[in-house]
C-alpha cells in the first residue's frame, strides 16, 4: 500500500511540476474560442498531446532508454511553425473564420460518437495537441526516469493520476478565462498576441532545451585562439 501512496505522491509532484507553465498556454486558447474554435478541441488536442508524450516517455519503463535533451528541443519547431503560419495568413484566417461560421451554424451531429470523432480530426484540436507536444516535451526526459523502476500497478497509478490532472488543468485555465479582467486583457490583445507567444515559447523550448548547441556553428564569444 505504501507503494501506490508513494506513487500517487510521484505523479502530483512530477504534474505540477513539469505543466505549471501550461496554464499559461491554456489560458491563451480559451482565449480564443470562437464558432470554429471550441472547447472540446483544446480539451481532446491537450489529452492527444499528453498522450504522445507518455507514449514517447513509456521507454523508460520498458527499458530505462533516454532521449537526448538537444533532439527533444526540436519540438519546439511546432509552435514557432504555427505562429509564423498564422502571422502569414492573418487575413486569409479571418476570411475563413467568416465562411466556417456560416457552415457552422449547422446543427452539430445528434450521434454522439460522430461528433466525438469530428471534433477528434478537427485540425483546432491537432494544433493544440501540436503545442501540447512542444511545450512538454521536457517532459520526457523527467517522466523516462520516473517511469523507470515502476511496477503495473504504480505506473498504472502515476498514469491516472497524470490524466486525471490533465483535465483539472484544463478547468482552472477556463475559470481563470472567465474572470472578467483576464477576460477583457486576453479578449483585446490575445488574437495579436498569440502568434508571437507560440514563436517565443518554440524558441524558448529550443534554447532551454540546448537545441541550438547541434548547429555546427561556435556561439562563444571572445575566442582569441
Amino acid at each position: 500500500m505504501s507503494k501506490l501512496v508513494t506513487a500517487f505522491t510521484e505523479g502530483i509532484i512530477a504534474f505540477t511540476a513539469t505543466n505549471i507553465d501550461d496554464i499559461i498556454i491554456l489560458l491563451v486558447f480559451f482565449s480564443q474560442i470562437d464558432i470554429n474554435f471550441r472547447r472540446r478541441h483544446i480539451l481532446l488536442g491537450q489529452y492527444l498531446g499528453f498522450a504522445a508524450i507518455i507514449i514517447a516517455s513509456l521507454p523508460g519503463f520498458f527499458g530505462g532508454l533516454a532521449i537526448q535533451r538537444e533532439w527533444i528541443g526540436l519540438l519546439g519547431l511546432l509552435p514557432i511553425a504555427i505562429g509564423v503560419q498564422q502571422l502569414l495568413s492573418k487575413k486569409e484566417e479571418a476570411i475563413t473564420v467568416q465562411t466556417v461560421s456560416t457552415d457552422f451554424s449547422q446543427p452539430t451531429p445528434t450521434n454522439p460518437i460522430l461528433a466525438f470523432l469530428l471534433s477528434v480530426l478537427h485540425p483546432q484540436t491537432y494544433k493544440v495537441a501540436a503545442v501540447t507536444i512542444a511545450n512538454g516535451g521536457d517532459n520526457i526526459s523527467i517522466y523516462i526516469p520516473l517511469f523507470a523502476g515502476q511496477n503495473f500497478t504504480s505506473l498504472a497509478v502515476i498514469l491516472s493520476i497524470f490524466f486525471i490532472m490533465v483535465g483539472v488543468w484544463c478547468a482552472i485555465a477556463y475559470s481563470l478565462s472567465r474572470q472578467p479582467t483576464i477576460t477583457n486583457i486576453l479578449s483585446r490583445y490575445g488574437h495579436a498576441l498569440v502568434p508571437f507567444v507560440l514563436i517565443a515559447l518554440g524558441v524558448f523550448i529550443m534554447y532551454e532545451r540546448g537545441t541550438f548547441s547541434l548547429l555546427p556553428i561556435d556561439f562563444k564569444l571572445g575566442d582569441g585562439a
